[in-house]
C-alpha cells in the first residue's frame, strides 16, 4: 500500500473535521501545499479551497492563512457551525491554524461580514479589502465597491485590478489566547510544567511574541522594500516607518512571517506605493505629508517583550523533506539511472547526426 499522506492539502479532510469536533472544541489544521495557496496554481487553489489567490502577491503567506480559514468557515456553515480563530501561523514552508468550532445558526448569518475579496493593483502594491456582505438595519446586503479606486481602476496609477478571494477578513488571532501562550512559554513552572525547556522554546517565544504584536483587524500587509522600489529610493528602517505612521495618527505593526512587512490601517494614498513604471504619476500628486524618518523607534515599541524575532533557518537548504518511508538510496539510484539513460540517448542522437552528415557529404 502507498505510504500515508504527510504533505499536501488538508482540503479533503476539512468537511469531516468540522463535523466531528465537539461544540467549542479546538481544531488544528496544517497545509503544506504553499505552491497552490501562494498563487502558482490558481486553478488548483480554487478547486480545493474555492478561493482565487493573487499570483506573486507580496502578502502571500497571510493570504494563504486567510484562504484556509475561509474554507473552514464555509464547510462549517453548511452544518450550522462557525469557527473562531485562536492563532494562525505561516511557518517555514507551511501554514497552520488553530480554531474553535461552535454551533450557532445565528452566528452563521454573520459569515458574509467575515469574508471578503482583495482588489490588487496590477502595477503597484496598493490594494483594497471589500467585505462580501454588509449589515444595514435588520438585514444583510451585498457590499459595493464604493471607494475602491476610480472608475474601476487603481486611484494611484489608473491600472486595472486583480481580484482575489473570497478569504477570511476577520481577525486571525485571539490575542488573549496568544498572550497566555507567551506567558506559558516564558514561565512554564508557573503552570505546573516543571520539565526542562523545549528545545525550540526561544524560537516559539519569538513567534508567539511577534503574533501578539500584530494588528488583528488589518488584513494583509505591505513589504517595505517593495514600497521603496516604487520611486527608486532607499528603504527606511521598519521601526522608523512605523513611527512615522503613528505620528500621523495611524496604527502600524510588523508581522510574524515577514521581517520587512508592515500592517497598517493607513489608506493607500498616504505614501508613494507604486513601481517605477508608475512613479511619475504618483510623484505628480501632492503628498499628504512629508516624513524624514528622524524618529528611530515608534512609541508602541517602548514596552516590547524581549524575544528572538525572525530566527534564521535551523540549517542550510531548509525546506520540505522526503516522505517518511521513502528509500532515499533507491530514489538516488533511479535518478542516476534516468540521468545515464538521457546521456546515452543524447550521445546516440549526436552519433546519428554525424553519420548522416558524412553520408550526405559523400
Amino acid at each position: 500500500p502507498p505510504p500515508p499522506r504527510r504533505y499536501g492539502s488538508a482540503a479533503p479532510f476539512i468537511d469531516g473535521a468540522v463535523q466531528s469536533v465537539a461544540d467549542g472544541g479546538m481544531l488544528n489544521v496544517t497545509c503544506t501545499d504553499m505552491a497552490v495557496l501562494s498563487g502558482n496554481h490558481p486553478e488548483t487553489c480554487f478547486a480545493k479551497y474555492r478561493s482565487m489567490p493573487i499570483h506573486k502577491g507580496k502578502y502571500l503567506h497571510e493570504l494563504a492563512l486567510r484562504i484556509l480559514l475561509q474554507s473552514l468557515e464555509a464547510q462549517a456553515n453548511k452544518y450550522g457551525r462557525h469557527i473562531v480563530p485562536l492563532a494562525s501561523f505561516g511557518i517555514d514552508f507551511y501554514v497552520r491554524v488553530f480554531v474553535r468550532v461552535f454551533d450557532g445558526k445565528a452566528e452563521v448569518k454573520n459569515s458574509s461580514l467575515k469574508i471578503g475579496s482583495v482588489y490588487q493593483s496590477t502595477t503597484c502594491p496598493s490594494f483594497h479589502i471589500v467585505p462580501t456582505g454588509r449589515f444595514e438595519g435588520k438585514g444583510y446586503k451585498p457590499s459595493t465597491t464604493t471607494g475602491v479606486g476610480t472608475a474601476g481602476a487603481c486611484s494611484e496609477t489608473g491600472s486595472p485590478f486583480k481580484i482575489g478571494g473570497p478569504f477570511w477578513i476577520a481577525p486571525i488571532h485571539d490575542l488573549e489566547f496568544v498572550d497566555e501562550a507567551v506567558r506559558r512559554v516564558e514561565k512554564p513552572e508557573d503552570y505546573g510544567q516543571p520539565h526542562d525547556p523545549l528545545p525550540t522554546s526561544k524560537r516559539l517565544h519569538g513567534l508567539l511574541t511577534t503574533v501578539s504584536e500584530e494588528l488583528s483587524d488589518s488584513p494583509l500587509y505591505y513589504l517595505l522594500p517593495d514600497l521603496a522600489h516604487t520611486v527608486k529610493t532607499s528603504c527606511p528602517p521598519r521601526p522608523a516607518f512605523i513611527a512615522a505612521l503613528e505620528s500621523r495618527g495611524y496604527r502600524a505593526s510588523s508581522t510574524h512571517k515577514e521581517a520587512d512587512a508592515i500592517k497598517t490601517d493607513a489608506p493607500n494614498d498616504v505614501g508613494k506605493v507604486t513601481r517605477w513604471t508608475a512613479a511619475e504619476k504618483i510623484l505628480a500628486v501632492e503628498p499628504k505629508f512629508e516624513e524624514k524618518f528622524e524618529k528611530k523607534k515608534p512609541d508602541s515599541h517602548a514596552n516590547r517583550r524581549k524575544a528572538r524575532r525572525y530566527p534564521p533557518n535551523p540549517e542550510a537548504h531548509w525546506g520540505p523533506k522526503a516522505l517518511a518511508g521513502v528509500d532515499l538510496e533507491k530514489r538516488a539510484e533511479k535518478v542516476a539511472s534516468r540521468k545515464k539513460r538521457r546521456e546515452e540517448e543524447r550521445e546516440a542522437r549526436q552519433a546519428g547526426g554525424e553519420k548522416r552528415a558524412k553520408g550526405g557529404g559523400e
